[in-house]
């Protein structure tokens, strides 16, 4: 058995074009892969009848994040709760989250202002197009 590896983060978005700007606009992460991939074997790998997908893939500091809008699309995912099982989200860490915050466009929706934890790490959630939730936090 091979000793695992991170290869990527993958977020399933509706709208790839619009999802690349929001993630190059908000965090400034540059694309560096653009591809597409159908046929039989893909949209049996990934258990949907006759999908085919386009992919981009943008840099994040050792993180590779993975936008893809399938085609045909599926039902939308209830809003997100980070409480449920199974919620899960984006951590991208920046220098200062409270001067993040004030230079957000003010159409980025947040779950709340910047907040200090007790374990004195400064958060922020924002939601992207489709309501994927991504901690900001100190890094």
């Amino acid at each position: 058995m091979s000793d695992p590896t991170a290869h990527h983060v993958g977020i399933t978005v509706s709208d790839l074009d619009r999802a690349v700007d929001f993630y190059a606009e908000v965090f400034g992460l540059d694309v560096v892969a653009e591809f597409s991939v159908g046929g039989e074997a893909f949209a049996d790998a990934v258990d949907a009848a006759g999908a085919s997908a386009s992919f981009a893939h943008l840099a994040a500091d050792g993180i590779r994040l993975e936008l893809v809008e399938y085609d045909p699309e599926g039902e939308p995912m209830p809003e997100r709760s980070l409480d449920r099982p199974g919620a899960t989200h984006l951590g991208l860490g920046v220098d200062d989250v409270a001067a993040f915050h004030d230079g957000l466009a003010d159409d980025v929706e947040t779950l709340s202002e910047p907040r200090t934890t007790e374990s004195g790490t400064t958060i922020l959630f924002v939601r992207d197009p489709d309501g994927n939730l991504i901690e900001v936090l100190d890094a």
